[in-house]
């Protein structure tokens, strides 16, 4: 064979496949598609996967993998085919991974973002002991008792223990983190008063304050928030620009066809116009997100990384 009848079929074969894969992703999907979730509740993957079944005509079936932090989670997406039936439900675990060095993989590079489908805020509680009612008398309270105060969280490289290091260094406060396995436990502690405060999810925290066994101080997002009503935002008071928001969207993985990832996308637009998704996902404790795109998400997730990697530089977490 010549070398011009040699590249001739080469680009006959590059041809045939280039319109197989077209013709894939034009006809997606043609069978049931698994979103995997690793750290943290499925019920977000649960609810918006029903809508993506009913929008796309194909079964959404969520699987959890936890550990590692998340890891597995990912390197089983990051692994798959990139056709649109394996996905991730990310958070911002996968954007602190990254920043701590504690996973190989990273969320903006290895990865196809579609969209993000909701934000939830944390609660900095305290124990209703403490001589502090206000993030004002916190602060002075802390200051004035340099490394006596505790602060819990669910371990090492979460997002609870990286607002309490972000409050330590914006407010220039010393407070000794104290590590649990998991949030529950954490917040235990202080309900039991051995730890004195924490970074706690909203819907928690609200069920714990409702019963006076802790003391809300303000929210994590940069304003007050509906999911926990007549709480002021730590921004707003006093501690301005302070903001962590837990939040959750839909990836695949690199290399997935722009068509793919654009159905998706719709189908998630459509369902967090739905009024009915929305009060679901909010009596679930998460805040709806916007119409948003998936460059939109993909400068989400590069923002939120590079928070991250900025407060683990200036503090020297990265190994902890």
């Amino acid at each position: 064979m010549t070398a011009r009848l040699r590249w001739f079929a080469f680009a006959l074969v590059a041809l045939m496949v280039g319109a197989g894969s077209s013709s894939q992703a034009q006809d997606y999907p043609s069978r049931f598609i698994r979103v995997i979730v690793g750290p943290g509740p499925d019920i977000t993957a649960r609810l918006v996967g029903a809508k993506i079944t009913e929008v796309l005509g194909q079964q959404v079936v969520v699987e959890p993998r936890p550990g590692a932090g998340g890891t597995i989670a990912a390197q089983a997406v990051a692994g798959a085919p990139p056709d649109g039936y394996t996905l991730l439900l990310a958070s911002a675990s996968y954007t602190i991974n990254t920043a701590m060095g504690q996973s190989p993989l990273d969320l903006g590079r290895d990865f196809a973002p579609i969209a993000l489908v909701a934000t939830v805020p944390f609660v900095l509680v305290v124990h209703p002991a403490l001589a502090a009612k206000s993030l004002a008398e916190l602060v002075a309270l802390a200051k004035a008792n340099p490394g006596k105060l505790n602060y819990a969280s669910s371990g090492i490289g979460t997002p609870p223990h990286l607002a309490g290091e972000l409050f330590k260094s914006m407010a220039g406060i010393d407070v000794v983190h104290v590590p649990f396995r998991e949030a529950n436990a954490a917040l235990n502690a202080v309900v039991g008063g051995s730890v004195e405060m924490m970074f706690s999810i909203a819907s928690t925290a609200v069920a714990q304050m409702s019963g006076n066994t802790v003391r809300g101080i303000g929210v994590t997002s940069p304003t007050a928030s509906l999911l926990v009503p007549g709480l002021p935002s730590i921004a707003q008071s006093g501690l301005a620009g302070f903001a962590v928001i837990g939040w959750n969207g839909f990836v695949a993985p690199k290399g997935t066809s722009p068509v793919i990832i654009g159905k998706l996308n719709a189908a998630l637009q459509r369902g967090l116009d739905d009024p009915e998704l929305r009060q679901r996902l909010g009596s679930a404790g998460y805040e709806p997100a916007g119409r948003n795109s998936p460059d939109d998400f993909a400068q989400f997730i590069q923002s939120d990384t590079a928070k991250w990697i900025a407060l683990v530089e200036k503090t020297n977490m990265k190994g902890h």
